[in-house]
């Protein structure tokens, strides 16, 4: 249980404060994180602000070449990493878990460290030259959530430090100690100062919000999280990228092949026990094919093994925390109780794990918080529809807009049906299959600005327009 601390300045920094961390799969004590307090923040954006003076500094190829270094210490490390996730977050291993999160965060490191911004030339002519420059912000501050917190933590760092910029990074305190380790893997390699972590509650995010050290802010969670986070950075014009809640729809077009769909479509939903983003969250089917479509994913979702994330059988694991989990539980209780068939699951068997089972729930419409709201766990409602018009409606008649997907066998029709959909990422036959080199961010209120890719490294700069 020893070990973690805070990482400023190039240092491991104790502190006086700690909160027990438990795997969600049994209770059990994982690890201690640290709890920083607002001077250990000031501390921190010191660090930064410090490193920040040379880091902008440094060539292009360094900070490339340093990124490099970094994913081959990930990947150096990915088992280690891989185990200590699984043990505070709860997802297996195995599969789409924690290895597969690993291989992720590596990818888009390596990915992140080719691209590169160089000076762009608006105007050479007779009344002069123009080019663009863009620049390092400062200082970053990252707020990430506990689903998944190793390649989110890299989705924050790897592009704005290869941009130039300096970060100070606060993971969820449900699951902060893979993110420290990454921390301590990366000053490894990068200058002090120019990665730090502090750990603790929401009162400590909350005074990141509003730092006047801090000069952007990056985070990936909840709407009502980046609401208040939007309105504490106003006093001091932060630039934000916000990714936020979402209530991906699925439409399933009449003449879908079900059968070579039911796959794609329960990964869509169920990868991470549904504790997604952009996981599909509403499924519409068209009447037609309900029944096959109800029929063969209750048959597929039933085999799919739900268990702790160090089994080797396990192919999902728990909700990771108790207040998630009564959430779901709510939501299917709700539903049943407003005549939702459950067709699969909703009935967990309790236990010393936060376990809630694959759960269907047909039968059921707009009006109920499963459907109205995103659940973020193992219960997906299908909704039946008769006119895939009023399938789009009902698809656009939410707030979030973060994905959604189509699925039928004439692409043609379903791209038609794609283009209608009021969300920042749409997949045919396929659901949250994003990549690094695609930027990908919500419209309505999912969200603000966009990762990855050209686009994603963008949000780390400013613009200096220079004329010549």
């Amino acid at each position: 249980m020893d070990g973690f601390s805070l990482i400023i300045g190039g240092e491991k920094k104790p502190t006086a404060r700690f909160v027990e961390i438990r795997n969600p799969s049994n209770g059990t004590v994982v690890g201690r994180m640290p709890r920083a307090t607002a001077a250990d923040l000031d501390s921190a954006v010191t660090a930064a602000e410090s490193a920040f003076r040379t880091w902008r500094m440094e060539p292009d190829a360094v900070r490339a070449e340093a990124c490099r270094k970094i994913a081959a210490t990930i990947d150096a490390h990915a088992e280690e990493l891989a185990h200590l996730l699984t043990l505070e977050q709860g997802k297996p291993l195995n599969g789409l878990g924690s290895r597969f999160e690993l291989g992720g965060a590596v990818a888009w490191t390596r990915y992140t460290a080719e691209l590169a911004l160089p000076v762009e030339v608006l105007q050479e002519n007779e009344a002069g030259r123009v080019e663009l420059h863009r620049k390092p912000i400062g200082v970053v501050g990252a707020i990430t959530p506990w689903n998944w917190p190793v390649m989110i933590a890299c989705w924050h760092i790897i592009p704005a430090v290869r941009t130039g910029n300096t970060v100070i990074i606060k993971p969820s305190p449900q699951t902060p100690l893979s993110t420290i380790r990454l921390v301590e893997l990366i000053n490894e390699i990068l200058p002090a100062g120019v990665v730090n972590v502090v750990t603790g509650d929401n009162e400590l995010g909350a005074a990141m919000t509003s730092h006047p050290g801090i000069a952007k802010l990056t985070f990936t969670g909840s709407t009502r999280t980046g609401r208040k986070i939007m309105a504490s950075a106003a006093g001091t014009l932060k630039r934000l990228t916000l990714e936020l809640g979402g209530n991906d729809a699925g439409i399933v077009l009449p003449d879908a092949n079900v059968a070579e769909i039911i796959e794609g479509l329960f990964w869509g939903a169920f990868i991470n026990s549904g504790q997604t983003c952009a996981c599909l969250k509403r499924l519409y089917v068209h009447d037609s094919i309900y029944d096959e479509v109800c029929r063969r994913l209750t048959e597929y979702a039933s085999k799919v093994v739900v268990g702790d994330g160090l089994a080797d059988a396990s192919a999902l694991g728990p909700v990771q925390n108790r207040a998630q989990y009564d959430i779901v539980s709510s939501f299917v209780d709700e539903a049943r109780a407003r005549g939702g068939r459950v067709i699969l699951g909703g009935n967990p068997k309790g236990g010393s794990g936060y376990f809630y089972p694959v759960t269907l729930v047909a039968d059921v419409d707009h009006g109920c918080r499963l459907v109205d709201e995103e659940q973020f766990g193992p219960a997906l409602p299908i909704i039946r529809y008769h006119d895939v018009a009023e399938a789009i409606a009902k698809a656009n008649d939410n707030a979030a807009g973060l994905g959604g997907s189509v699925w039928g066998s004439n692409l043609d029709g379903a791209r038609e049906v794609a283009s209608q959909l009021e969300c920042g990422s749409v997949w045919i036959n396929k659901h949250g299959a994003i990549q690094p080199n695609a930027p990908f961010g919500g419209v309505k209120q999912s969200g603000v600005g966009v990762e990855f890719g050209i686009d994603g490294l963008k949000e780390f700069t400013t613009v200096q327009t220079v004329f010549c």
